[in-house]
């Protein structure tokens, strides 16, 4: 699915979730405004209890408001008195009265001598109490608490209070901070929202949920359905592999779970993430062709995809064919020096020269003859001896003198099949051949043999060598199909020698070569 498949009038997921999220916000925060300021208004009440409580208690217990209830005016003595305090401490009234009701002092002076309105039997029986009741005031929250003479007595009540009105005016001048908040946290959380649905979009490509899941579910089927290994790794997790297909894990024996690139085969783990087209690389156990590709979406790349073929059986077969053709080589080099030696022999004859012309003739076909003799007798799979006869006339054909020593001696090939055989000496042989061009004298030596249960094959050259580290490259390298394959040959008898158990290594002294070594008695690892 592509960005072109997004139809108007779909809502990306990015959008549904900034809209979702900024209705939630919404609710939540007006919820909790409102919550706030109702424990404003709840704390405002609870403060006001205390403080009406506090100046009515410590009014009441002052000894100059008992003596002033027991005096012959207490009007005159207290109501300056209880203004001033009621002045200072913010309160809307404060009333002293009697015990049957009557007010000495009140903050509408047209009230004083009105019988109080509101509870006072608890205060009678000497208890400090609050309500809420609405008096002369309005309503208002109030506490009443009795005043005591030196003998124990009730002479009075006194009753403090603050209105509502005055309680909705203190909650009322801290909304601006409340609201400032809500305002603050509002525009934050719009503000997140945008960014966080800005990062969505920008994940998602802008698609809707149920073009997402089409995606998904169209992508799943068709990684689990194709034929070929597919590994993609994301940019910004260059290391884990986002998408493993079952294909992949076939071909590279990848284990179950995230897969890391240090899962893959070595010679896989450092490809570039720029296009690579058609490299062949060398596993244990197969041949695999693989292809990358950078993937790019509004001009940035996203992620490299590997692709994955098996190759092995075809180049199986190409090391067949291979074989085929270099004893093809082998056939018309051998008919084009025969040819060149029966008109040498024709020229003699025509000149008279008998005697010559049969020992020409003879000496050629006696060496030849020897060297066939001793490669049948020693050497009992007749694939193999018409191999090295024919690497023989290659090498003769490219200036290398190929040799196959006195110590090969050879009943069986097994372990390994004639066909096996014929890929391990031949490649052997082959790269010999180009090392040794680097040199003056250039030489190639083949050793077949068996010493202790070991089938033991040992070529050797004039050329240079290769280091360990550029032994084991050439052992698990790969190569392009669109260019030359030499490189290719030692890590196919590296991956022949492991499926069997044994052993490839480079000697440099006394002179450069391959030695491959692999136990006949079992076949560890052959599949």
């Amino acid at each position: 699915m592509t960005r072109g498949r997004v139809t108007a009038g779909r809502v990306s997921l990015a959008r549904q979730v900034l809209v979702l999220q900024l209705l939630v916000l919404t609710i939540v925060i007006a919820a909790g405004t409102v919550l706030a300021i109702v424990d404003a208004r709840r704390d405002s009440d609870s403060a006001t209890r205390e403080e009406v409580v506090g100046i009515a208690v410590s009014l009441a217990q002052a000894r100059s408001t008992a003596d002033a209830l027991q005096s012959a005016d207490p009007t005159a003595i207290l109501q300056p008195e209880t203004e001033r305090i009621r002045l200072a401490t913010g309160m809307d009234f404060i009333v002293v009265m009697a015990p049957d009701r009557t007010r000495y002092t009140h903050a509408n002076p047209e009230l004083i001598g009105q019988l109080f309105s509101g509870n006072i039997d608890q205060a009678l029986a000497g208890e400090t109490f609050t309500e809420t009741y609405a008096g002369s005031l309005g309503p208002s929250i109030r506490s009443v608490t009795p005043v005591y003479d030196d003998g124990g007595a009730i002479v009075g009540l006194v009753s403090a209070g603050v209105t509502r009105a005055r309680i909705g005016e203190q909650v009322t001048r801290g909304l601006p901070i409340i609201l400032g908040i809500t305002a603050a946290g509002l525009a934050m959380a719009v503000v997140s929202s945008w960014l966080l649905s800005r990062r969505l979009r920008r994940q998602t490509h802008g698609m809707a949920p149920d073009e997402l899941r089409t995606m998904y579910e169209h992508n799943d089927a068709v990684l689990h359905s194709i034929h070929e290994g597919l590994v993609v790794f994301g940019v910004d997790s260059p290391d884990v592999a986002d998408v493993v297909n079952d294909e992949a894990r076939r071909l590279l024996d990848l284990p179950a779970g995230p897969v890391r690139r240090t899962d893959l085969p070595e010679s896989m783990r450092d490809l570039s993430p720029l296009s690579i087209r058609d490299e062949m690389h060398v596993t244990t156990n197969r041949v695999l062709v693989v292809n990358t590709d950078p993937v790019e979406f509004d001009g940035r790349v996203v992620a490299t995809v590997l692709t994955i073929r098996d190759h092995t059986e075809l180049q199986s077969v190409m090391g067949e064919l291979d074989s085929v053709r270099g004893f093809a080589e082998s056939l018309r080099s051998q008919a084009h020096e025969s040819a060149n030696r029966l008109h040498t022999v024709i020229t003699m004859v025509e000149l008279g020269r008998y005697d010559d012309a049969v020992q020409f003739a003879t000496s050629e076909l006696a060496l030849s003859q020897h060297l066939i003799d001793r490669l049948m007798g020693s050497v009992h799979e007749p694939a193999l001896a018409a191999l090295l006869l024919g690497k023989i006339g290659q090498a003769a054909e490219r200036g290398v003198e190929l040799s196959v020593s006195e110590e090969t001696a050879l009943a069986s090939s097994a372990p390994l099949s004639t066909t096996e055989a014929v890929t391990l000496i031949g490649n052997l042989t082959d790269n010999a051949i180009d090392a040794a061009l680097s040199s003056a004298d250039a030489w190639v030596e083949v050793t077949v043999h068996e010493v202790d249960s070991q089938l033991v094959v040992r070529v050797a050259d004039s050329g240079p060598g290769l280091s360990t580290e550029q032994f084991a490259k050439a052992t698990g390298r790969g190569y392009s199909t669109k260019e030359d394959h030499r490189g290719l040959g030692l890590a196919l008898v590296s991956q022949l020698v492991a499926r069997h158990g044994g052993t490839i290594v480079a000697e440099q002294e006394p002179e450069a070569a391959v030695v491959v070594s692999i136990p006949r008695t079992g076949t560890r690892g052959r599949r």
